[in-house]
């Protein structure tokens, strides 16, 4: 019987975890280790061969590397450098997929060994009994050590399914009380895709700069947004730095706070903060302005009119240190002056730039200009990974510029997001989250998302 007429893909997205699309759907599949994912992948195309009666042929896919690999309702299976080179699966010596690894730097070569002739059909069961050609997720390798606890918690989430909260799917679901479930749509799907993606696991703090160098071009309102995102998509753990030297307005448009202590207060009690004794989220509480439902902290720039004081490279350099053992998200607002030392040093900090502009001429010429100078600084490696935010300025933004926009800049960074105008920003006063329209609320999680995949 010749393999069935739908093929599936597997996707590898990192050495322990990998996606497998079927007919539109995604399964997320995890494993512990690198072994374990092989055994996975497996087994769930054995699935679906023994679903189908027949054999299944998917495509693994890693990085810019592909092979099929060819697995049979009892969990037979074969791997080839290219489907054209797949021996037939009954003449063909099978390697267990072991000897095949999933993450080839170059695709596998078959082997050039002569097939054995293909046995006859009385000969077929001894052929198997003497050499099952069985994966190891269907049995047990006796080279291979018992599972461990890991693997027993790794496996839930394998088997994790999301539940459709959308649509006709979501209704469905609620009305037969979860006996019929189906899968969440295509929007529900992609938006549960890209909250994931944000509140993925980081191994270190992130600093995300917000960049242009012309006011009222979108930033203060970009790094508040970028933070309530993070902030509810990761439960907190997230703070919004007005990285003004003198005065910005960060402060402003974020919600009341019981006091109005600034980063330069925050400065001159620095010490405290490197001390054990002294050392608290709670402590630092007396010098951020929580943002209590949007789950993240705000340090707004000095607000005294007639204070001489400012905040230069070492000051945010020590600022930074201190505000990274506290937060792993923290989105800096900066000023309008690139020849500021604080300007300079928050950039050198960052591990990824967020250029903002408004759908007009005035403040993309800016963003290029600023891009430019950013290069001839020496931060080509940091341009050439920033996300570009183009923001509609109005109900109805200039189509053909906000193309001519995106075109310039997807070929100077790598990645640009559109953001709806929405009305509950243009007063300039304290943002309220709750009023965000969700088209607002879809395309900055999309905003997130995409830098995310850049931490």
């Amino acid at each position: 019987m010749g393999t069935t007429t739908f093929e599936p893909t597997v996707r590898i997205t990192s050495a322990t975890a990998a996606e497998l699309h079927v007919s539109g759907d995604i399964d997320q599949l995890y494993a512990s280790s690198a072994e374990g994912l092989r055994d996975r992948i497996v087994e769930a195309i054995r699935q679906l061969a023994a679903s189908a009666g027949e054999p299944v042929t998917a495509t693994v896919f890693d990085d810019d590397v592909s092979w099929p690999i060819i697995v049979h309702p009892d969990g037979t299976y074969l791997e080839a450098a290219s489907l054209d080179d797949a021996p037939a699966p009954a003449a063909a010596a099978v390697a267990p997929i072991s000897a095949v690894p999933l993450h080839p730097t170059t695709p596998a070569p078959v082997s050039a060994a002569t097939p054995a002739p293909a046995p006859t059909p009385a000969e077929a069961p001894a052929a198997a009994a003497s050499a099952p050609l069985r994966s190891t997720a269907t049995r047990r390798d006796a080279t291979r050590a018992t599972p461990t606890v890991d693997d027993l918690l790794g496996s839930r989430a394998e088997r994790a399914r999301a539940r459709a909260n959308e649509g006709w799917q979501g209704a469905v679901r609620r009305m037969t009380g979860g006996a019929i479930s189906p899968r969440p749509g295509k929007a529900e799907r992609s938006r549960i895709e890209r909250e994931r993606k944000v509140q993925r696991r980081l191994d270190a703090p992130r600093t995300i700069v917000v960049l242009n160098p012309k006011g009222g071009a979108h930033k203060t309102t970009s790094t508040l947004l970028l933070a309530a995102t993070f902030g509810t998509q990761r439960g907190g753990a997230t703070l919004a730095w007005d990285n003004n030297e003198t005065r910005g307005t960060l402060g402003w448009r974020a919600q009341h706070s019981p006091h109005n202590r600034t980063a330069v207060d925050l400065l001159e009690e620095l010490d405290r903060f490197t001390e054990p004794t002294g050392a608290s989220l709670a402590a630092l509480d007396t010098y951020v302005r929580t943002q209590v439902d949007a789950r993240f902290d705000v340090l707004a720039s000095d607000e005294d009119a007639a204070a001489s004081s400012t905040i230069d490279a070492p000051a945010f350099d020590r600022l930074h240190d201190v505000l990274s053992r506290y937060y792993r998200i923290m989105v800096v607002d900066t000023g309008n002056n690139m020849r500021a030392s604080n300007w300079v040093a928050a950039v050198a900090a960052a591990d990824q730039l967020v250029i903002v502009s408004t759908v007009r001429e005035d403040t993309a010429a800016s963003a290029a200009w600023l891009l430019d100078g950013l290069r001839e600084k020496g931060f080509d490696h940091k341009i050439d990974s920033a996300v570009t935010i183009l923001a509609a300025p109005s109900q109805r933004p200039d189509k053909r510029l906000a193309e001519r926009l995106q075109r310039h800049f997807e070929q100077v960074t790598s990645a640009v997001v559109h953001v709806p105008f929405d009305a509950a920003l243009v007063d300039g006063g304290p943002i309220d989250f709750e009023a965000l329209s969700p088209e607002t609320r879809d395309a900055w999680l999309t905003v997130a998302a995409t830098i995310s995949d850049r931490l």
